[in-house]
């Protein structure tokens, strides 16, 4: 529902899509989606396996993050899985050092170099093995298609694709058990995503975005997803604690 000054009034926490006790995989990276999905799914009530990912990331501070998350909302369990290909393949600002990360461009370049090829590809391919040996249903993922980077594997025809493939790829799919790619932000924006979080009691703070933190894992509040995370929270009307800028 949208009032006079053009925003989405999130007052309350939306509906689960499905019945009864459910098991998910939520792939958690530590970032403001990933953990907004987190706290929607535990408020749901649904016992949650949360995945993340060790790819020779320059944010590795999100791992920590991730960490803190899956303690405080009481997982039933946290992987954190290497997957050291990606940096040996290189291609991409987030896992090749050689590759400068842009900063104020946001929006810039179509597809821009902080793509990592393939990477939710695998990373969910890695979601479906958890969910059969869990015996998880559903698989959450914070992907959004209006306030995004632009990357392809974000949007809602990969999705659908991947679905298909999770149907006709598993042994849960070929005995007739669905596994459903759930992605509940897919059409909000950033702001919507803030003003959902904080509805939901999620401590913010406790989340990271950024694709180039210093040291100490502060923001640099100039890459595109500080930039994407600095204008969710300005349309919203909320203070980020963990702003950079």
């Amino acid at each position: 529902m949208r009032g006079r000054e053009g925003k989405r009034k999130i007052s309350s926490i939306p509906g689960a899509p499905a019945r009864g006790a459910r098991a998910c995989v939520v792939l958690l990276s530590g970032g403001l989606d990933s953990a907004t999905c987190l706290a929607l799914v535990s408020r749901w009530g649904w016992t949650v396996h949360a995945l993340s990912f060790d790819y020779g990331q320059r944010h590795r501070v999100e791992l920590s993050a991730a960490r803190v998350l899956a303690r405080r909302y009481r997982v039933a369990s946290h992987r954190v899985i290497p997957i050291p290909a990606f940096g040996a393949l290189g291609g991409s600002a987030l896992t090749d050092r050689g590759i400068r990360v842009p900063k104020s461009a946001l929006g810039a370049e179509k597809i821009p170099v902080t793509y990592v090829p393939a990477r939710n590809t695998l990373f969910l391919a890695f979601a479906l093995g958890v969910a059969e040996t869990s015996g998880a249903t559903e698989i959450v993922i914070g992907t959004n298609a209006l306030d995004y980077s632009g990357y392809p594997d974000c949007r809602p025809a990969f999705l659908q694709a991947f679905a298909r493939v999770a149907k006709l790829g598993t042994k849960a799919g070929a005995e007739g058990r669905s596994l459903v790619i759930r992605a509940p932000l897919l059409r909000f924006s950033k702001a919507d995503i803030v003003r959902l979080a904080r509805v939901l009691g999620l401590d913010t703070s406790l989340t990271t975005s950024c694709y180039d933190p210093g040291r100490k894992g502060l923001p640099c509040g100039l890459c595109d997803s500080c930039l994407l995370r600095a204008k969710g929270f300005a349309e919203a009307g909320e203070v980020d604690a963990k702003s950079g800028v």
